[in-house]
């Protein structure tokens, strides 16, 4: 099964791709894994790559589209895949059904978890770090035993930048903006399947089972 998973961050679209992977026993693929692993490697399209993140600037869609090419190649990808952040844009998504094309294979569903924006700030906003440690806390879904205070090592905890309401705001603006244009693409195709990612982990991933035909 060949899927591709979208979901704005807090959506819990990680949690269910390491789900997917354990049931059907295919790998997920992430753009920045694989760019790094590549790099690792030091393959032609690594160092390729490599040049352009260390001068600070964004891999182009072609090095980025080979790097993918390659990996999909591999010998565990035979029985599918799971496709996280690849394709991001309309250009990519192109480039990927010309890749897959030349394989003889295609995209089976696209999964699009969707979760109200008020409910992602409230996940995401309550994250918070312990200065001393790093262990991380959430004030309504994993809180500490005492208020502002790591059960592990009794350090500070506080919120980190990133997790504050604007920058999230931010975030998910830019995915919105970015991935619109993909849902569009994909429902236009057929593939698009709109998951409910409100609930606990195991409702939302029997949501995303019906939703591509797996009776369990």
């Amino acid at each position: 099964m060949n899927l591709i998973l979208l979901g704005p961050p807090g959506s819990g679209k990680g949690t269910q791709a390491k789900r997917l992977v354990q049931r059907y026993e295919i790998p997920q693929i992430s753009t920045g894994d694989i760019l790094r692993e590549a790099v690792k490697e030091g393959t032609p399209l690594g160092r390729e790559a490599k040049r352009y993140m260390d001068e600070g600037k964004l891999v182009p869609d072609e090095v980025v589209v080979g790097i993918v090419r390659d990996r999909l190649k591999g010998l565990d990808c035979q029985k599918g895949f799971i496709l996280d952040g690849f394709p991001r844009t309309i250009a990519q998504a192109e480039a990927l059904d010309r890749i897959l094309g030349e394989m003889g294979r295609g995209i089976d569903h696209v999964i699009d978890i969707e979760v109200d924006k008020e409910e992602l700030l409230r996940r995401l906003t309550g994250r918070r770090t312990c200065k001393r440690c790093g262990a991380m806390y959430h004030v309504v879904f994993n809180p500490p035993k005492a208020d502002g205070v790591c059960d592990r090592c009794g350090g500070e905890l506080y919120q980190r930048d990133d997790d504050k309401e604007e920058t999230i705001r931010e975030r998910l603006r830019v995915y919105e903006g970015q991935t619109a244009p993909l849902v569009e693409y994909y429902e236009k195709k057929g593939l698009l399947r709109r998951i409910d990612g409100t609930g606990g982990i195991e409702e939302v991933e029997a949501r995303i089972l019906k939703a591509i035909g797996d009776k369990g």
